[in-house]
């Protein structure tokens, strides 16, 4: 059997039901229509969706790092995540929050937690989804626990997450941040959170209302898929805001690529040009930044 053909109405089928209605059930039924069939909605729901089993370019086991589960103080109880940093590393390095997308902390992004500390970097990558128990294995209960979490708290614990890094003895006492998808909206409100927040990277992240950007004080960069019209729509407000504002700023809109774009376990949706292009420039504004 040929691999089907995937279509970007299947892709905002897939993003619409991820990101908005969470209603699997309707997903299929919209895919069947878009498909025409029952089987091949069947066969291409696992080419939208994550896989995990191709979540890793740096192996667990790689020697070149060293990685540990870690808990630290947050809102009203226990932060769960993942630290890594450089094996060889001689002395105290910078840290980066990783922050994971709406289906928690995965082997996908303690993988990106990995690039980052082979980077130079102390990178931690909190479960946000920890005063719910942590994260599950299901990607949908997951999903569903993410938009069940106090706003408030979760940011406050995004606060806490600098804080911790902040007096970690293996760090500079200087920490960014990168996130995606709905973690990429976190670092924009991180951004207006904490004002110890140095530098924010944020992938396809909703952004923060217009009266809330004259509150940070991190460096930003912001990345974006041109096909992702939900999230951009707010781009330009965003954009006003941040020069009316004399923010230190950087926006890349990647043409003809899809929201998680970055996510090299989604087959129809990772974009490898682009997805190297982002990470190259995310490094280097990190590096430049996280000082």
């Amino acid at each position: 059997m040929d691999k089907p053909q995937i279509t970007q109405a299947m892709i905002n089928a897939y993003d619409e039901y991820t990101h908005l209605s969470l209603d699997r059930r309707a997903f299929m039924r919209t895919l069947t229509a878009l498909t025409g069939s029952a089987a091949t909605a069947a066969a291409i729901a696992p080419l939208l969706a994550a896989n995990s089993a191709q979540a890793e370019m740096i192996p667990e086991a790689d020697p070149r790092v060293k990685a540990e589960d870690v808990t630290y103080p947050g809102v009203g109880g226990e932060m769960k995540g993942y630290l890594v940093r450089p094996a060889d590393a001689t002395s105290k390095l910078p840290a980066v929050i990783v922050i994971h997308e709406n289906r928690g902390l995965n082997p996908h992004i303690k993988d990106v937690a990995r690039r980052m500390a082979l980077e130079g970097f102390v990178a931690l990558a909190p479960d946000f989804l920890s005063p719910a128990g942590g994260t599950p294995a299901d990607e949908d209960k997951a999903r569903e626990m993410i938009g069940a979490l106090d706003g408030k708290h979760t940011v406050d614990n995004a606060v806490a997450t600098v804080t911790y890094l902040e007096g970690n003895d293996l760090t500079t006492g200087k920490a960014g941040a990168i996130g995606f998808c709905w973690g990429g909206g976190m670092v924009n409100k991180l951004a207006v959170a904490s004002p110890d927040l140095k530098a924010g990277v944020a992938y396809y992240g909703a952004q923060p209302p217009a009266e809330d950007v004259p509150k940070i004080k991190a460096a930003l960069l912001l990345q974006y898929a041109g096909l992702d019209d939900r999230i951009n729509a707010g781009i330009d407000a965003y954009k006003m805001a941040l020069t009316d504002n004399g923010k230190d700023f950087t926006i890349h809109i990647y043409d003809g690529v899809n929201h998680a774009f970055n996510n090299d376990t989604s087959a129809a949706r990772y974009d490898k040009k682009a997805a190297d292009l982002a990470w190259g420039r995310t490094v280097e504004f990190l590096k430049a930044k996280v000082v």
